[in-house]
């Protein structure tokens, strides 16, 4: 725990935690004091995860829909209520063409990256509505609000939930619970590995990307904000 941790006492679910952003998130929010439950589909890596952080790992396809269901209120019970702070971080990310992406491959991107976001969201608002407060932090992209080429499932995905997100942020307004959506330009984790993007000149150098730390960052910045202080929109980019 740092000196000074600023999230003492406060709970938190973190989708995604096995790997990259997610993981990098549930680490800082444990170290500034938080209770985290670790949320992803690998056991392993989530062990090594709560070994190493002291999170608490929670196995979970966010695909299943009864298996997140279950897994979220599991969490509520031992932790005596819905969380604090729920990071949806899970994603997946490819490059296709609309002229080549598949039918399967869209539905997948669409699945994780914004169904499942709705689904957490959708199983833990109730309970801060009614008891007046929590932050709920989303991970978009910069692909969701800026078109590329190749990114026709991603950006279907990612521009889907800011469009969520925006609706949240009006929906929650005097209600004690907040939203915000970071939004980061590409960053440096294993997604871009099957990618290979420094032997194509058309994406990104991977030494020129964000880091995952930069991005957890962000959401740290988001989750401490004093009471009744909303960050809707959080863009991350490289200076």
């Amino acid at each position: 725990m740092s000196e000074g941790a600023r999230l003492v006492g406060k709970t938190a679910v973190v989708t995604g935690a096995s790997r990259g952003i997610g993981r990098v998130v549930a680490t800082r929010l444990a170290a500034e004091g938080a209770r985290v439950w670790a949320l992803a589909r690998s056991k392993g890596a989530l062990d090594e995860l709560a070994a190493e952080a002291g999170v608490e790992p929670v196995a979970c396809d966010l695909r299943d829909d009864a298996a997140t269901w279950l897994a979220l209120d599991e969490i509520a019970d031992r932790s005596g209520g819905v969380p604090d702070i729920v990071v949806n971080s899970a994603g997946v990310f490819g490059i296709e063409s609309c002229a080549t992406e598949t039918v399967n491959g869209f539905d997948a991107q669409l699945h994780v990256n914004l169904r499942a976001p709705f689904l957490v969201i959708r199983a833990v608002l109730p309970g801060m509505l009614e008891r007046g407060s929590g932050t709920v932090v989303s991970i978009g992209s910069v692909a969701g609000r800026k078109a590329f080429p190749g990114n026709a499932a991603y950006s279907a995905s990612k521009y889907g939930l800011r469009g969520l997100h925006e609706v949240l942020v009006e929906e929650l307004r005097g209600t004690g619970v907040r939203a915000t959506l970071v939004e980061p330009a590409a960053t440096d984790t294993e997604l871009w590995d099957p990618l290979d993007p420094e032997q194509n000149p058309e994406l990104p150098s991977r030494t020129d990307m964000l880091r995952p730390e930069d991005v957890a960052d962000a959401v740290l910045f988001a989750v401490t904000r004093p009471e009744g202080v909303i960050v809707p929109v959080l863009q991350v980019e490289r200076g």
